[in-house]
C-alpha cells in the first residue's frame, strides 16, 4: 500500500479513520418519511423512511423527543407530542434503515441527524419507533404521506372525513344522525358525492366509518323530488353550486369491505377536461342502521347470523366505548385472540358484530392489557363480509405458540351521540377532576346542575369519565370540599344515581324521580378524578384449585389470627389455648392485567400497624373468602388484609418495583402478580362449624371497590367444593366472567340436582 506523503506510519490509521467519519461537505438528501401501522388521529404511527427506493423502519435505540420533533416537522406538523417504542404501532417490514438516531432538534430532516449509517442496525422489527405529532399542520406543508396500513389513501388523493348532512326534519332532530347526504372532506374542504354509480357497498363503507354496523335501503325517488324542487327555487344557491366541479366528488367505487372510504377507488374530478362532475345527478343519500346500544328501542338491530358459526365476542379493558381487548367464547370459555396477522379487516368484523362501525385501529402487542386463560384464535383472516368472527378463517392458537403478550385489541368507529356536551367537571386542579355537573331538563327546559353525593361510587364515576372521553375513574368523591362548582349549577338536579358502569352517559343510569338529597349540594356534591389507564386484578383460579387442603390447627398458634378476626365467631367461646380449628387453606395469586399499577388507596402515613403480626395493613380488607350453599347462603367466611401488596413475580423482561421489606412501597405492577401462600395466617376459611356437603367456594378481590379498576366483572372467582367431613375437593374454579352464562348455569343446575336442593 502506498504511504500518504508527510504522514508517519503511526498516524496513518488515525487519518484513515477521520477520513471515514468526516462529513463529505455535501448536504444529506432529505429522506422521505411516512407514518404507517394502525392508527386513529392523523399524525401518529410507525415511522418509516424511503431510502434507495425502499421503505424501511427506524429502530427505537437512542430515539428520543428531539428525533420525534425533527420527524414531525419533516412530516408537516408543527411539533411532536411524544414518541413510542417497541413497535407500538405494529411491526414493520423490510429493512431497518436507521439506528441510534441522535438529533439536536433543529435539523431539517431526519437524515441530517447522527446515526449508525443507512441499513446498519442490530435491531429487529419489535423495536420499531413511532411518533405522535400535534394535529396542527405547518403552513404550506404537503399532505402527509401514508401507507395502506393507515387508511389506505389512493396516491394523490386525501379523503379525510365523512359525514351525513341531514335533509329531512326528522333526521335533523335524531341523535345519532343516521340518514342524509354524503359529504367528504377533501384537502380541507367539504364536498358532496355524486349519486351516479353509487352502490350499497359504498353506503356500507360510509356507515361503518360513522359507527354503524349496516346500511339500510333508502327511497332515493323522494330525495330526487326534493333536489329538483331546490334547483327550481330562486332563493336557493344549490343550482349555482352544483354546476361547479369543486362542489363534487365525481365517483366512488367500494367493494363494501373497506374500513375507510379512502381505501375505495375515487375520482374527484371528471375524466375529461371541460366535463361536468355530476351531470343530471344529485347528492348521494345514505341511511344507516345503528347498533342496539345506540337505538332508542331495545332488542332491535340484532344481527341475524347462522347459529352454527356464531362466536360471541366481547371487548375488555377499553378506555372508551367501542375499544378493548378482543375475547371470544369457545367451548363455553372466554379466551383471547393472538395478534398474528391481525388486521383492520378482522378487527372490523369484530366491531360490526358488536354493533359498532368499522375498525379505526387493529391493535397488537396487548395494548389493551393481557388476558388470562386460553388463547382461542390465531392468524385470523377475514374478507370483511362476515357477520361473525367465527366465519373467518383462523388457526387454533395452541399450534402457533402465542402468549398473552400478543393479545389482539380493537378501536371501533362509534356513532357521535353528543353525550360529552351533557356533563362537565368544575373546580378541579386539572381538566381530569372536579365537581360533576350535568345538563338535564328541569321544568321543561335544559339546566346545568350538581349531582347529590350520597351513594355516589366508582361505577357512577366510571360512566362520567367515559362520557367525557377521559378514560377511567380513579376516585369517586361524595364530598367536594376543596372544589368550587359553577355558579350556574349550584342546584342539585340529580340524586340516587345507580349505574352498572357500562352506560354511555350518566343520564342513562337509574336515579330518583323527584330529586331527594337530604345532605344538599355544595360541598356534598359528587366529584370524580379521571385517569387514562387503570389496573385490573384477576385471581388465578387454577392455583386455588391445585393448592386447597384442610388443616386442623391448634388454638395456641392462632392468637394473632384471632385478633385480626380471621376465625369464625364460635372461636370466641373456646377454651384457649386448648382445642383446634379446621381450616380450608389455599394459595392465591392475583395478577394485574391492566395498564396501570395497582396501588393502595391510602399513603404509607395512613397504613395500620398490627402489633401481633408486626406488619402494616395498606388495605384493611383486600379479599373476601366465602363458603356458600348452592342456594347462595353463606355458611363460612374469611377475609384477607393486604399486609404486603408486592410484586412477588413478574414475567421475563419486567422488573419488580414493589416490595414490602423495610416499610417499602406497596403495589402490584402492570403484568406482575402478588402471591399469598397457603401457609400464612388468614389465608383460609374457618370451616370448623360447617357440616359435610357440596358448596360454592368464592373469592372476591378488592370487594369494596376501594381502588379503581378498568374491569370489576372479573374480580370474583368461584369453585365447586365437596366436603365429606374429613377431606375436601375443589373443582371447576373460574373467574366470574371466564365462562358463558349457559355453562355456569348448567354447572349450578347439576350441583342442585345432585343435592336435591330447590
Amino acid at each position: 500500500m502506498a504511504m500518504l506523503a508527510g504522514v508517519s506510519p503511526i498516524l496513518l490509521p488515525l487519518v484513515l479513520l477521520l477520513c471515514r467519519v468526516a462529513p463529505s461537505g455535501q448536504e444529506p438528501a432529505p429522506a422521505q418519511l411516512r407514518l404507517a401501522g394502525p392508527r386513529g388521529p392523523a399524525g401518529e404511527g410507525r415511522l418509516e423512511v424511503l431510502y434507495q427506493g425502499r421503505w424501511g423502519t427506524v429502530c427505537d435505540d437512542g430515539f428520543d423527543f428531539h428525533a420525534a420533533t425533527v420527524a414531525c416537522r419533516q412530516l408537516g406538523y408543527t411539533a411532536a407530542v411524544t414518541w413510542t417504542h417497541s413497535a407500538t404501532y405494529g411491526q414493520g417490514e423490510g429493512p431497518i434503515w436507521l439506528d441510534n438516531v441522535r438529533c439536536g432538534g433543529s435539523e431539517g430532516s431526519l437524515a441530517e441527524c447522527v446515526h449508525n449509517g443507512w441499513g446498519t442496525s442490530d435491531c429487529h422489527h419489535g423495536e420499531d419507533a413511532g411518533v405522535v405529532c400535534s394535529g396542527q399542520r405547518l403552513p404550506g406543508s404537503p399532505p402527509e404521506a401514508t401507507t395502506s396500513a393507515h387508511l389506505g389513501e389512493v396516491p394523490g388523493l386525501s379523503l379525510e372525513e365523512v359525514r351525513l348532512k341531514p335533509v329531512l326534519a326528522r333526521a335533523k332532530l335524531s341523535m345519532p344522525v343516521t340518514e342524509g347526504a354524503v359529504e367528504v372532506k377533501h384537502n380541507g374542504r367539504w364536498r358532496q358525492v355524486c349519486d351516479a354509480g353509487w352502490t350499497r357497498n359504498n353506503s356500507r363503507v360510509v356507515c361503518g366509518m360513522l359507527g354503524f354496523p349496516r346500511e339500510k335501503h333508502v327511497n332515493t325517488s323522494f330525495y330526487r323530488k326534493l333536489w329538483n324542487m331546490k334547483l327550481k327555487d330562486p332563493n336557493s344557491s344549490l343550482k349555482t353550486l352544483s354546476q361547479k366541479n369543486s362542489f363534487w366528488v365525481h365517483r366512488v367505487r367500494c367493494q363494501g369491505t373497506e374500513p375507510h372510504l379512502a381505501r375505495c377507488p375515487t375520482q374527484v374530478a371528471p375524466p375529461g377536461p371541460g366535463q361536468h362532475a355530476c351531470p343530471r345527478g344529485m347528492h348521494a343519500i345514505v341511511s344507516c342502521l345503528p347498533g342496539p346500544a345506540f337505538q332508542k328501542g331495545t332488542g332491535k338491530g340484532r344481527s341475524k347470523t347462522s347459529q352454527g358459526k356464531v362466536l360471541p365476542v366481547r371487548l375488555r379493558a377499553g378506555t372508551h366505548a367501542g375499544e378493548g381487548r378482543v375475547e371470544v367464547l369457545r367451548h363455553g370459555q372466554w379466551g383471547t385472540v393472538c395478534d398474528k396477522q391481525w388486521d383492520l379487516a378482522a378487527a372490523s368484523v369484530v366491531c360490526r358484530q358488536l354493533g359498532y362501525g368499522t375498525a379505526k385501529q387493529a391493535l397488537v402487542g396487548a395494548q389493551m392489557g393481557q388476558g388470562l386463560g386460553p388463547i382461542h384464535m390465531s392468524k385470523v383472516r377475514c374478507t370483511g363480509h362476515e357477520r361473525s368472527l367465527g366465519e373467518c378463517r383462523f388457526q387454533d392458537a395452541e399450534r402457533s405458540g402465542c402468549r398473552h403478550e400478543a393479545d389482539a385489541a380493537v378501536r371501533c368507529h362509534v356513532p357521535h351521540m353528543d353525550f360529552q356536551s351533557q356533563v362537565r367537571l368544575a373546580g378541579g386542579r386539572s381538566p381530569e377532576e372536579g365537581v360533576v355537573e350535568v345538563l338535564v331538563p328541569v321544568q321543561g327546559r335544559l339546566q346545568w346542575g350538581a349531582v347529590c353525593g350520597a351513594q355516589w361510587g366508582l361505577n357512577e364515576a366510571m360512566v362520567v369519565c367515559r362520557q367525557l372521553g377521559l378514560g377511567f375513574a380513579s376516585h369517586a368523591l361524595q364530598e367536594t370540599w376543596y372544589w368550587a362548582g359553577s355558579p350556574d349549577a349550584a342546584q342539585v338536579v340529580m340524586s340516587g344515581v345507580r349505574c352498572t358502569g357500562t352506560e354511555l352517559a350518566l343520564q342513562q343510569c337509574q336515579r330518583h324521580g323527584p330529586v331527594h338529597c337530604p345532605s344538599g349540594g355544595g360541598r356534598f356534591s359528587a366529584g370524580v378524578t379521571c385517569t387514562a389507564h387503570a389496573p385490573d386484578l384477576v385471581m388465578n383460579a387454577q392455583l386455588v384449585q391445585e393448592t386447597a387442603y384442610l388443616e386442623d390447627r391448634p388454638l395456641e398458634l392462632l392468637y394473632c389470627a384471632h385478633e385480626e378476626r380471621c376465625l369464625s365467631r364460635s372461636a370466641d367461646h373456646m377454651h384457649w389455648p386448648y382445642g383446634h380449628r379446621r381450616l380450608l387453606r389455599f394459595s392465591s395469586q392475583i395478577h394485574n392485567l391492566g395498564r396501570a399499577d395497582f396501588r393502595p388507596k391510602m399513603g404509607r402515613h395512613a397504613w395500620t400497624w398490627h402489633q401481633c403480626h408486626r406488619h402494616f395493613h395498606s388495605i384493611e380488607v383486600f379479599t373476601h373468602y366465602d363458603l356458600l350453599t348452592l342456594n347462595g347462603s353463606k355458611v363460612a367466611e374469611g377475609h384477607k388484609a393486604s399486609f404486603c401488596l408486592e410484586d412477588t413475580n413478574c414475567p421475563e423482561g419486567l422488573q419488580r418495583r414493589f416490595a414490602c421489606a423495610n416499610f417499602g412501597e406497596q403495589g402490584v405492577s402492570v403484568g406482575c402478580w402478588d402471591t399469598y401462600r397457603h401457609d400464612i395466617d388468614c389465608q383460609w376459611i374457618d370451616i370448623t362449624d360447617v357440616p359435610p356437603g357440596s358448596y360454592t367456594f368464592q373469592v372476591v378481590v378488592n370487594p369494596k371497590h376501594e381502588v379503581a379498576e378498568s374491569d370489576f366483572s372479573n374480580n370474583v372467582m368461584r369453585c365447586q367444593c365437596k366436603y365429606d367431613g374429613q377431606r375436601v375437593w375443589m373443582h371447576g374454579c373460574h373467574t366470574s366472567d371466564a365462562y358463558g352464562a349457559d355453562v355456569v348455569s348448567d354447572l349450578e343446575r347439576r350441583e342442585r340436582l345432585a343435592n336435591n336442593l330447590v
